[in-house]
């Protein structure tokens, strides 16, 4: 029998990066054009963060009781409803709201869509996983683009409504598709999944995410920022945005492949090393054009190493509670880069670029540090290998 094509639900998951992409480009313009003051920026960035944490908390683990395909569809409703409000408000607070309610579709999106995708291919999730990488990147790519075409000539408006054009379009789409949906019968008894925590391969690779989504929320908080104050031509900002994406949309397969044959748990550690470094770069390089180079460089690293986390969470959870481990990731990762880019933005204004960047680079590397020895005992883990979910460490205290 085929498999029924998934590209439909990663693309519903690709609206909303896109939309994010486009809320990305266009904060200097909130702050000069609406007078929005930097630190309430950072909030109304960190907001959808910390609304996906709630989102992915609460309800993610509905989708591993037969309900996987409805939280897609109900994601791409409440998401388009904060995308639209998005385009046409203009002050802190409505713009508060509107990105939270943002963040709580894409809390519903994700997680489903990472269940459906490891489920319908095990052996090759990682490549599977990484396909839904470019996806993702491919719509944070061309948000921007979308915003510098639009803007200008339409207004700040323009580049939202026709992402909602398109949110209503795949909405439609994936209503014919038909998934394989899990067991009501079956289901886990747990209705959150905050019990996966007393595993200390799963906590471990938590925190060793975390220092993803700490550069993460630091990066998207002030680039538009910084290099606005670094009297940066505008094509600066938007087109090195794509230049940092662009190795990621089409290296996604590959990175995954290269993740689950070579170990997700050592992919995760190099390339995040290597992020730190060249988030240091970014706080302390005079000039934004050395940064474009570095931001490719990036770009190219993360594609060959960011699905480790999710590749490593779904090797080491058991297979009924995939969408409520994705979930629980994605909460604490979002909620992480929540609280960077509220910190961020407040520490920009406050201490300047340089203490702000390699203050964010060094607590990345003692999120790395402490994540590898928790998971010391599996971070040879690769290939098709899954772990029983008594050896994670499932029953066991952490310490």
């Amino acid at each position: 029998m085929k498999k029924p094509s998934v590209l439909p639900l990663m693309l519903a998951s690709g609206l909303g990066a896109m939309s994010y992409g486009t809320i990305f480009t266009i904060v200097d313009d909130l702050r000069d054009k609406y007078g929005i003051s930097a630190s309430r920026l950072g909030l109304i960035m960190g907001v959808g963060f910390f609304a996906g944490f709630v989102s992915n908390v609460f309800l993610a683990p509905y989708a591993d009781r037969g309900h996987a395909k409805r939280m897609i569809i109900i994601g791409i409703v409440v998401q388009l409803l904060g995308n639209t409000a998005f385009g046409f408000l203009h002050s802190f607070g409505p713009l508060f709201v509107a990105r939270a309610i943002m963040g709580i579709g894409g809390g519903m999106i994700y997680p489903a869509v990472r269940r459906i995708v490891i489920i319908r291919d095990p052996e090759n999730m990682g490549s599977n996983l990484g396909r839904m990488l470019s996806v993702d990147v491919g719509g944070f790519t061309f948000g921007p683009m979308l915003s510098a075409v639009t803007v200008g000539n339409f207004g700040i408006s323009s580049p939202f409504v026709i992402i909602s054009v398109l949110m209503v379009v795949m909405g439609l789409r994936i209503i014919r598709i038909d998934v394989a949906e899990a067991d009501i019968d079956g289901a886990p008894r747990q209705r959150l999944a905050f019990d996966l925590f007393r595993s200390r391969a799963f906590s471990g690779t938590i925190t060793i995410g975390a220092a993803l989504f700490v550069l993460i929320g630091t990066f998207d908080a002030l680039w538009s920022l910084m290099m606005k104050d670094m009297d940066a031509p505008s094509w600066v900002a938007n087109i090195g945005i794509s230049l940092f994406a662009m190795p990621m949309l089409f290296l996604g397969p590959m990175g995954g492949r290269f993740t689950q044959n070579v170990g997700p748990y050592k992919a995760s550690i190099g390339g995040l090393t290597a992020g730190a470094f060249i988030l240091t770069m970014y706080g302390v390089l005079p000039s934004p054009y050395p940064m474009l180079v570095f931001g490719v460089m990036h770009g190219v690293i993360d594609g060959l190493t960011v699905t480790g986390g999710s590749t490593a969470i779904a090797m080491i959870v058991p297979k009924s509670r995939i969408a409520s481990a994705q979930g629980m990731q994605g909460a604490t990762q979002t909620v992480i880069a929540g609280i960077a880019s509220v910190a961020a933005g407040s520490a920009y204004g406050a201490y300047g670029r340089t203490t702000t960047f390699v203050s964010a680079a060094c607590i990345m590397i003692a999120c790395i540090t402490v994540g590898s020895w928790m998971v010391r005992e599996h971070i040879h883990m690769k290939g098709s290998d899954v772990l029983d979910p008594a050896s994670t460490g499932a029953v066991e205290p952490l310490l």
